[in-house]
């Protein structure tokens, strides 16, 4: 299969070039950064630095290819879509220019990577919150800027299956984490800003903590290895309706503390600020449907990888704090 991965130069998009290259695959890796700004560059990819958003680069690297998998997206974590509404939703072109090359380019099926911030805000104000189904999206009033752009390419993918016969599967995204991702800068998500901060206060013996919000606030967090599993058998499967792809396991910020504090061995004190960005206050994934299609869900525990990313994330504090011996990596 030859297939082509956008944002491959991000943190899902690397993970997924890694699965499809074992799995036998020719992958086409592109992303907007330089080469040498991915998180992740394999050298069994023909990996190439463009700008998916104009439509004669779109065009360019899904000529020849079977699959696409459009993760290509300008976003962070929730400090950066609150910030960033007109440039998540400038991500609508790299959207629609993909669908359009995948179109003209006789592709076989395309992926798009949507998000659970599509959700209506209205069933997620609760931390108890009851877990998500894929209708819940309607009636629409998704996370404003970055959860409308998700919504409205969701739709894209649907009438252009309906209109050209472009095979198109949809996922939605609920929290994924895991190493070689963002850590630091502003755009990482809740678990690795917190892995990175038990870091820092494991290295430095301050205890201060800040946690964003009053820590009551919940979600499902899914592990990046699930993450591909589930991209993999989202697209080859036979369903084209949106589906959820995360763990069902809900848990509170504090509660991930409490977790990242024993694997740490690093108790802080905790500081809240409560005039964070904080999103919608409980979000959980129903994998009714997901299960009733693939006869699996992801089942790896927000422990087991939140012990992967931390002992990744300690590893680039270190080398960020000129801790580690370049000699031998200790």
């Amino acid at each position: 299969m030859k297939s082509l991965v956008t944002g491959a130069g991000g943190f899902i998009g690397g993970h997924l070039v890694a699965r499809l290259i074992k799995d036998g695959h020719e992958v086409r890796a592109v992303d907007c950064k330089p080469l040498d700004e991915w998180y992740q560059v394999h050298d069994g990819a023909e990996n190439i630095q463009g700008d998916c958003s104009l439509l004669e680069t779109a065009q360019q690297v899904t000529r020849g290819m079977q699959h696409v998998y459009n993760l290509a997206a300008d976003m962070g974590g929730m400090g950066f879509i609150e910030n960033n509404k007109a440039a998540c939703m400038l991500t609508v072109l790299t959207s629609t220019h993909m669908l359009v090359a995948a179109r003209d380019q006789e592709v076989e099926r395309f992926f798009y990577s949507s998000s659970a911030c599509v959700y209506a805000a209205e069933h997620q104000t609760d931390s108890n919150v009851t877990a998500l189904r894929e209708e819940d999206a309607y009636p629409a009033q998704p996370e404003d800027g970055y959860g409308w752009e998700k919504l409205f390419t969701e739709r894209m993918c649907r009438h252009f299956q309906e209109d050209y016969g472009l095979q198109t599967r949809v996922a939605r995204f609920h929290n994924v984490y895991g190493p070689e991702g963002t850590w630091d800068g502003g755009r990482e998500k809740a678990p690795a800003a917190l892995c990175r901060k038990f870091a820092t206060a494991s290295l430095t013996g301050d205890p201060n903590l800040e946690i964003w919000g009053d820590g009551g606030q919940t979600r499902s967090f899914i592990y990046i290895d699930d993450c591909v599993r589930g991209i993999l058998e989202v697209m080859n499967g036979d369903s084209a309706e949106p589906v959820n792809l995360g763990s069902a396991e809900l848990v509170s910020i504090n509660q991930m503390a409490d977790l990242l504090e024993q694997i740490s061995g690093t108790v802080v004190n905790r500081q809240y600020k409560l005039d964070a960005p904080q999103g919608v206050r409980g979000r959980n994934s129903d994998n009714t449907l997901f299960q009733s299609i693939y006869g699996w869900e992801p089942s790896i525990s927000l422990r087991d990888g939140l012990e992967q990313t931390y002992e990744w994330i300690l590893g680039q504090v270190k080398t960020q704090r000129g801790l580690v011996d370049a000699t031998s990596g200790a």
